[in-house]
């Protein structure tokens, strides 16, 4: 494993002195998955928390709405509870 990661490593950095920043990110992001799981992971689709965001709830997901979605209509208070 420890092969792999300097393997990947090494890649990484190949990546960061051609000046592709977007493999460089998905394979420093791989790197961090397999030292912390052990195994080899696809890191598409995580999110990192954004600089400078702190406090609870930061790090949480955000779920965004499928395209075309509205929000429903508020009910109208005076007509609750009658026919």
């Amino acid at each position: 494993m420890t092969a792999t990661i300097e393997a990947l490593r090494l890649e990484m950095e190949a990546a960061a002195a051609a000046l592709d920043f977007e493999r460089a990110q998905l394979l420093r992001d791989r790197i961090s998955l397999l030292r912390a799981g052990g195994e080899d992971r696809d890191p598409t689709g995580l999110a990192r928390q954004r600089p400078g965001a702190m406090g609870l709830g930061t790090s949480r997901s955000q779920v965004s709405p499928p395209e075309g979605w509205m929000k429903p209509a508020k009910p109208d208070p005076m007509t609750r509870g009658k026919r």
